[in-house]
C-alpha cells in the first residue's frame, strides 16, 4: 500500500475526485451483480423444489394407478392416503440422511459444514426440515384438505432440494472453513476415532482414545448428546471373548 499512497501524493488534486466516482461506480457495479446472482440462486433453487415435487407426485400417482383407485371420503375431500404414504416415506428418508451425519462423529468431522447452523445452506435445510415436520399429516389416513396435501408436497420437495444443496456443499467444503492447525486437529480426531471404536484394541485403549476425540473437537465441532450416546455405545462395546477365557 505505502507505493500507492506515495504515487498518490503525485497526482494532482483535480484528478482525485474522478477516480473516487470510478471506484464508487464499480463497487456499485459489483453490489448490482452480486445481488443478480443471489436472485438466479434462489430462482434455482425454486426451480429444483417444484420438479422434486412434480416428480414426487408423479411416482406416487403412478404407484397408485398401478394398485388400484383408492377409496376417498369425498365429503372430506381427503388425499388418496397413497400420494401421502409416498410423501411420508420421502419425507422419512431425507431424515434419514441428515441424521446420518448427525450422529455419526466420524462424517461430522469428514463434513464439519453440515453440523454447522451458521452455513446459509445448512440454515436454510433446517428451516425447510422444520416446515415439513409441521405440514406433515398425522397418518395417511388422516382427513385434510387438497390444500393441506399441497402444501406438504411443496415442502417435502423443498426438504428434499435443501439437504441435496446443502449436502453438495458440505462435501465440496469439507473442512476448508478451518485453519491449518484446527484441520490437524481434525486430523488427529479422526484418527484417534479409529482407535476409540476398534474392536481389537483393550477397553483402555479405546477409552484413552474416545476422551482424546473429545478434547481434538472441542471448540471446533459441536457434538450433539445423541451422537455422543451412539459413540460411547461404540466405545463400551464388550470385547469378544478370548479363546483362553472360554476354556
Amino acid at each position: 500500500m505505502e507505493p500507492f499512497f506515495t504515487w498518490l501524493g503525485t497526482v494532482p488534486w483535480w484528478i482525485i475526485f474522478p477516480l473516487m466516482g470510478v471506484a464508487g461506480g464499480a463497487a456499485k457495479a459489483w453490489e448490482r451483480g452480486s445481488r443478480r446472482r443471489h436472485e438466479r440462486r434462489l430462482e434455482t433453487l425454486r426451480m429444483k423444489a417444484q420438479l422434486k415435487t412434480a416428480e414426487i407426485e408423479a411416482r406416487a400417482l403412478t404407484r397408485q394407478a398401478k394398485q388400484g383407485p383408492a377409496v376417498v371420503d369425498t365429503t372430506a375431500s381427503v388425499a388418496p392416503s397413497q400420494l401421502l404414504e409416498r410423501l411420508f416415506a420421502e419425507h422419512d428418508e431425507i431424515t434419514a440422511r441428515w441424521l446420518d451425519y448427525e450422529l455419526d462423529v466420524a462424517k461430522l468431522i469428514a463434513f464439519p459444514a453440515m453440523s454447522d447452523g451458521r452455513q446459509p445452506l445448512v440454515a436454510a435445510f433446517l428451516r425447510a426440515k422444520k416446515t415439513a415436520d409441521a405440514l406433515r399429516p398425522a397418518s395417511a389416513d388422516a382427513k385434510v384438505s387438497d390444500q393441506q396435501v399441497s402444501e406438504y408436497l411443496d415442502a417435502v420437495g423443498a426438504y428434499a432440494v435443501a439437504f441435496e444443496v446443502a449436502e453438495k456443499d458440505a462435501r465440496r467444503l469439507r473442512d476448508s472453513t478451518f485453519t491449518e492447525a484446527e484441520r490437524k486437529r481434525l486430523e488427529r480426531a479422526q484418527q484417534l476415532l479409529k482407535v476409540a471404536v476398534d474392536e481389537s484394541a483393550t477397553q483402555a485403549e479405546r477409552n484413552v482414545a474416545y476422551k482424546r476425540v473429545r478434547d481434538e473437537l472441542e471448540g471446533l465441532i459441536l457434538l450433539s448428546d445423541e451422537a455422543v450416546e451412539v459413540l460411547e455405545k461404540k466405545v463400551a462395546r464388550e470385547l469378544p471373548s478370548s479363546p483362553a477365557s472360554e476354556a
